[in-house]
Formats: structure tokens, C-alpha cells, sequence
């Protein structure tokens, strides 16, 4: 089959991966200059299963500033009253999302700066009281972990400040954090060797779905570049350069452009609620003295009272929530003087999130078209195991694991 990728994050990249794997001929639209531009750049860089649900983190039902009251008062809602089948499909998934990373990392040789781990940190008795339903759920599914005291978690991650606060702790099995960018970018190298065209600023214009679908993009360079002999291009980059809009037909059309496929979806009468969280994230070079050697992270841990992610990345670390001044505070707390200050790069994006918190993937319902939409700030974590499930359910075979109720039909 002819097929389009629309976005190239990293479920646009896994999806092109998946389908050139199967023999497809796959094309990529990104309206960007490269893959893992927008949402995926300096994302949390957390690969866990046992995060991936909203319902399994002490936060949720937690809203959003910005947010429509309907919108808000729906999240609400999923929180208090979710899914239970939906929760356990949706966890199974990534569970083997990590699995098929995993498989990937080990079958290519990938090389994206991974460690091993993840700890969840609880400062009072009340933080660990809050999470014994998200520990709840990961029971029901079948998903370890490992409550351990003050001291267990020291041993665990011996950075930690003896001089904070520190209840307890979860350790949650197969987690891990590594470099999401360098392994969009690895994986798109793989995919071009099996013949994946990515046309960069390149913006896709309208759907118009059919047998075959029809597909309208247009060349749209930076400003500061207006001709394809002034732009600088990536080692491979396959970008055609023609002006004006082109049309394309392709027998199928997976849609990954995050909050650009609501106005993408709205002609073929699909208008799923997604709206945009931000984030923020901050990552700079560790500190390195020879008398502390850990004075920061050995892997991943999570705040759960501030919501605050910090992991380890190579010789880096990298902290993100949704406010600039608390990522320093934090790191501060556990990790005080981990972080060469002089050196920090930021970052801040959006990601998209239905209220319910869970995806959307599968078929949408208009001949050919497919959606891989709405992973939150699980996008890494459910990436590897989506594209592998909407690869089955594309060449028409039964997928390795159960989505049914992740589609849009949810959404009416």
C-alpha cells in the first residue's frame, strides 16, 4: 500500500518505522524542518508503563488552566468515574509499547542515552495515601512495582538530599529514561534505509477521504529561507521543492499531527476535543565532582507532590512540570547543586489531551484515514506499541494487543 504520515513526531516517526517495516511505501508530511521538532523535542524522556494512565498518578483528576468549562468539567468526570476496561487495555498497551522499544533498541543497535528505573517520590503520609489508587490500578493490570521506605529509596538513588522530607517511595519495573529526539532520529534513519520519504516544510492543506484518499500539501519553507537552493537540509532529507499546493492520492492516511488535525479532521466531519497542555522543561550538563558521584539522578524520578518529572539523560539532566521556577526548586531539593546552571537549555511546548485522558487510535470512521492522536505526555511511552497495533489493523490482521475502546467511536 501507498500510505502518508501526517506529522513526524515521535508517533509519526514509530508509525513510518512500522509501515516500511511491513513492505508499505511511506511517505511522511512534517510541517517542521526535521522529526521530534515540536512536542517530542525535550519531552520528560520517561519510557513507563505504569504511568501512562492518568488515573494511575496521584494528580488526576488534576485540570488546566485555559481549558473550556465543558472540557473541564468532562476531565472531571473520566477521573471520578473511569473506564475500567479502557484503563486496563490502555496499560497493557504500554506495557508492550515498551516491549516493542526494547525489541527495536536491541534488533537496530539504537544508542539514545537510556538508564534504567524510575522512582516515584512521596514527601508525607498524605502523598502515599493519595497514590494507593493509581497503585490500585496497576494491580489490577498486572503491572510491578515496589513501595519502599525513606531509606530503600536513598539506596536506590543515593543523590538523594538526606535533609528533605522523604516518606517513601514507588519503584516501578520496567521504566526507563533516555534521549526521545535522538531515538526519533535513529529510527528515522532506519526507515529512510527501507525507503520512507520525509518531505520537511511541508504542511498538509486538506483530506479528502476515498479509495484512494487525497491529499493536498504545500511546499512552506521559513521566511528566512524562500527558495529550496537557500535552506539548509538534514543529511537524507527527502523534501521535494515544488511551490504551490500538490495533490497526492495514497490508499491510506495515518494522521499524527497532534492539535493540527482538529482543523484537519473537521471537514470530514471528525471534531475530537483536543486541547493543548503545556509544558516547560529545563536540561543542563551534571556537575561532575570526583568526591560526589551522584550528586544527581542514576535514572528517573517523579515528584508526585510538586508533578515534577527529573530524569537522567547521559551526562545530563532534565527536569519538567508546567512552571520554569519550580523545575529549579525542585531539583534543588533533591539534587542541590546537581545541575551546571551556566549551561541550561530550555524548552516549552504542548501537548494534546482529550479530557478522558486516554489516545486515539485506529480507524476514524472516513475511508482511509487513520489517527494516532492525543498520547498526552505519554507520547514515548505508548509510541513503539501504537504504531506496531495501527501497522496490524491497517494490513487488516488482528493486533498483538486489545485497543478496542481506544478509537473515536468513544467520543460519539
Amino acid at each position: 500500500m501507498r500510505i502518508a504520515i501526517i506529522g513526524a513526531g515521535i508517533a509519526g516517526v514509530t508509525s513510518a518505522y512500522e509501515l516500511a517495516a511491513d513492505g508499505h511505501e511511506v511517505t511522511v508530511f512534517e510541517r517542521r524542518g526535521s522529526v521530534a521538532a515540536e512536542g517530542s523535542f525535550a519531552n520528560a524522556g520517561i519510557v513507563a508503563p505504569g504511568l501512562a494512565l492518568a488515573w494511575a498518578r496521584p494528580s488526576f483528576p488534576r485540570l488546566f488552566s485555559g481549558q473550556p468549562p465543558g472540557w473541564q468539567w468532562r476531565r472531571w468526570r473520566a477521573g471520578r468515574k473511569p473506564d475500567a476496561e479502557r484503563r486496563a487495555r490502555l496499560l497493557h498497551l504500554a506495557a508492550f509499547s515498551r516491549e516493542r522499544l526494547q525489541h527495536l533498541r536491541q534488533r537496530l543497535a539504537l544508542d539514545y542515552e537510556r538508564t534504567e528505573g524510575h522512582l516515584v517520590l512521596l514527601r508525607t503520609a498524605s502523598d502515599a495515601a493519595a497514590i494507593q489508587t493509581g497503585l490500585a490500578v496497576l494491580d489490577e493490570v498486572g503491572l510491578s512495582y515496589r513501595v519502599l521506605d525513606a531509606d530503600q529509596c536513598r539506596a536506590v538513588e543515593p543523590g538523594l538530599n538526606p535533609d528533605i522530607a522523604l516518606h517513601a517511595g514507588v519503584q516501578l519495573a520496567q521504566a526507563e529514561a533516555g534521549n526521545c529526539r535522538q531515538f526519533a532520529h535513529q529510527l528515522r534513519l532506519e526507515a529512510q534505509r527501507m525507503g520512507v520519504q520525509f518531505r520537511f516544510h511541508t504542511t498538509v492543506r486538506r483530506l479528502q477521504a476515498g479509495s484512494p484518499v487525497q491529499v493536498t500539501h504545500e511546499h512552506t519553507p521559513p521566511e528566512d529561507t524562500p527558495g529550496p537552493a537557500s535552506r539548509q537540509v538534514e543529511p537524507g532529507d527527502t523534501m521535494p521543492a515544488p511551490s504551490g499546493e500538490q495533490q497526492e492520492s495514497f490508499d491510506a492516511v495515518i494522521v499524527c499531527a497532534a492539535l493540527d488535525a482538529v482543523a484537519m479532521l473537521r471537514p470530514l466531519g471528525l471534531k475530537p476535543a483536543l486541547h493543548a497542555v503545556q509544558g516547560v522543561a529545563i536540561t543542563a550538563p551534571l556537575r561532575q565532582l570526583e568526591a560526589h558521584p551522584d550528586l544527581g539522578p542514576r535514572a528517573a524520578l517523579f515528584d508526585q507532590q510538586r508533578q515534577i518529572t527529573m530524569a537522567r539523560i547521559g551526562q545530563r539532566v532534565r527536569v519538567t512540570g508546567s512552571e520554569e521556577h519550580a523545575l529549579h526548586a525542585v531539583l534543588n531539593d533533591w539534587f542541590p547543586g546537581a545541575m551546571a546552571t551556566g549551561q541550561v537549555q530550555r524548552w516549552s511546548g504542548a501537548h494534546a489531551v482529550l479530557a478522558d485522558g486516554l489516545p486515539v487510535l485506529g480507524a476514524s470512521g472516513s475511508p482511509g484515514v487513520w489517527l494516532n492522536l492525543a498520547h498526552g505526555d505519554s507520547g514515548w511511552t505508548l509510541a513503539c506499541g501504537a504504531a506496531r497495533v495501527l501497522a496490524e489493523q491497517i494490513a487488516g490482521l488482528p493486533p498483538e494487543v486489545d485497543v478496542s475502546g481506544l478509537d473515536i467511536a468513544r467520543l460519539g
